[in-house]
C-alpha cells in the first residue's frame, strides 16, 4: 500500500505522521485491496481539517472531518473511514446471492 501524507499550512511532524499511520493501519487491516492512500492535513484559522482518499479496487473512498483539535479530527476521520470501508467490503462481497437463495427456498416449499 502506498501512503502519502501532506500538510497545508502546517508541517507534518514525525509524531503526526506516526499517529496517522497507526490509525490508518487499523482500518486498512479490514480490507486487503487498498492500493493507495492520500491524507491531507490542513489548518484554516481555528479549524483543523483532516481528509483522506483511499483507492480500492473499483472505487475511491473520500472522507473528511473538521475539529478544533487536529488529533480529534484525525480520530473522527478514521472512524468515518472505517465505516465506509466496512460498507464497501460488505457490498463487494454480497453480490445479491442471498436473495436468490431466499427465492429458491420459497419456491421449494
Amino acid at each position: 500500500m502506498n501512503l502519502n501524507i501532506t500538510g497545508h499550512h502546517l508541517e507534518v511532524t514525525p509524531a503526526l505522521r506516526e499517529y496517522v499511520t497507526t490509525k490508518l493501519d487499523r482500518v486498512i487491516r479490514h480490507f486487503d485491496h487498498v492500493t493507495a492512500t492520500h491524507v491531507i492535513l490542513s489548518v484554516q484559522k481555528l479549524k483543523q481539517k483532516a481528509e483522506v482518499t483511499v483507492h480500492v479496487r473499483g472505487k475511491d473512498i473520500y472522507v473528511e472531518n473538521e475539529h478544533d483539535d487536529l488529533y480529534a479530527a484525525i480520530d473522527a476521520m478514521v472512524d468515518k473511514l472505517d465505516r465506509q470501508v466496512v460498507k464497501h467490503k460488505e457490498k463487494s462481497a454480497d453480490h445479491g446471492h442471498n436473495t436468490m437463495r431466499g427465492q429458491d427456498a420459497e419456491s421449494a416449499s
